[in-house]
């Protein structure tokens, strides 16, 4: 009886083990979700970056024309 009550508690406490490490892989794999998530944001918001001071020069640059022009 006592070495049965033993083995059923041993394997409760492996599946609990086994259920931690699949917890802390889904928390591991949505860090790297949010990571890449965020990594896109700054990229995204580099070249929107770049779009407006493309612009920016553009427009700059066009007074400068008209005057060349004249």
């Amino acid at each position: 009886m006592v070495s049965s009550c033993l083995q059923t508690q041993q394997q409760q406490q492996q599946q609990q083990q086994q259920q931690l490490q699949q917890q802390q892989q889904q928390q591991q794999q949505l860090q790297q979700q949010q990571q890449l998530q965020e990594m896109q944001q700054q990229m995204q918001g580099i070249h929107m970056q770049q779009e407006m001071q493309q612009q920016q020069q553009q427009v700059l640059q066009q007074p400068m024309r008209q005057q060349q022009l004249l």
